[in-house]
């Protein structure tokens, strides 16, 4: 049976600064997912740091964290049946040049550091995310179009 989930996708600055962002909720939103959060910032030092802290030993690191605060991002909150793995579908495969057609990183990605957007992996992950970038919550309201996405 499919979970009803809220997942956390953050487009990064190179989608930003490419003009993505409105493609990108587009294709959200025409899957079928529902947007219950959104949130324009350059993020903090802080924020960068605790959303990164997996890769804290690794080698690339700091250059992430430089990265991520070099410009807006747009954070979003996307609800739905299997919101998780439905937008990691959306986003493609992590080096665009070996993500799907398709796919956002497969329309518009050539490198593996700048691949325009960042969706949780995982429920825990999810939940951590959506805490941590918006933690007043997320929006809950009724979208009448679900019946017609959903059976």
């Amino acid at each position: 049976m499919s979970d009803w989930q809220t997942t956390f996708v953050m487009v990064k600055p190179d989608g930003v600064q490419r003009g993505l962002v409105g493609e990108i909720i587009s294709r959200f939103e025409r899957k079928g997912l529902k947007l219950v959060g959104l949130r324009s910032m350059v993020p903090s030092e802080e924020i960068a740091e605790e959303h990164y802290a997996v890769h804290k030993e690794r080698p690339f690191y700091n250059g992430l964290i430089g990265f991520i605060t070099s410009g807006p991002v747009v954070a979003m909150a996307w609800y739905g049946q299997d919101a998780i793995s439905v937008a990691r579908l959306i986003i493609g495969a992590t080096n665009g040049r070996d993500a799907s057609p398709g796919t956002i990183r497969g329309d518009f990605g050539m490198d593996i550091g700048f691949n325009l957007i960042h969706g949780s992996d995982g429920e825990e992950t999810a939940s951590s995310e959506l805490s941590l970038w918006f933690p007043e919550g997320t929006m809950q309201w009724n979208r009448d179009l679900t019946t017609w996405i959903y059976e």
